[in-house]
C-alpha cells in the first residue's frame, strides 16, 4: 500500500480505521522531514496492516491545529478513533513501528 496524503476531508474517511493509522505531519521545506520521508514509504509498502498517512501542515493548517502539532515532523498514532501515541522528530524504521504496536 502506498502512502495516502491527506486532506481534511479524507482524513474523515480514514480516522476510525480497523487498522492502526499513522499520520506524517510534514512540510515540503523541512530538513528532518525530507530525511523521515523514505521511512515512511518504506513503511507504507512493507506494512500492510497499518494505514500510513501524511499530512502537509502548510495546506491543511486547521488538521495541524486539531493536533496541536507545534513542530514537525510529529507523528501521530490513532487507534479506534483516539490518539494512543504522539512522537516529534525523525524516528528510525523501528521506533515507528514500536509507536504502532503499543
Amino acid at each position: 500500500m502506498s502512502v495516502l496524503h491527506l486532506n481534511k476531508e479524507k482524513f474523515e474517511e480514514i480516522k476510525h480505521s480497523d487498522k492502526p493509522v499513522l499520520l506524517d505531519f510534514y512540510a515540503d521545506w523541512c530538513g528532518p522531514c525530507k530525511l523521515l520521508a523514505p521511512t515512511i514509504d518504506k513503511l507504507a509498502e512493507e506494512h500492510p496492516e497499518y494505514v500510513i498517512a501524511k499530512i502537509n501542515v502548510d495546506h491543511e493548517p486547521e488538521l495541524a491545529g486539531e493536533f496541536g502539532i507545534f513542530s514537525i515532523p510529529t507523528l501521530v498514532v490513532i487507534k479506534n478513533g483516539k490518539v494512543t501515541s504522539k512522537s516529534v522528530g525523525a524516528k528510525s524504521k523501528n521506533a515507528i513501528i514500536g509507536l504502532l504496536e503499543s
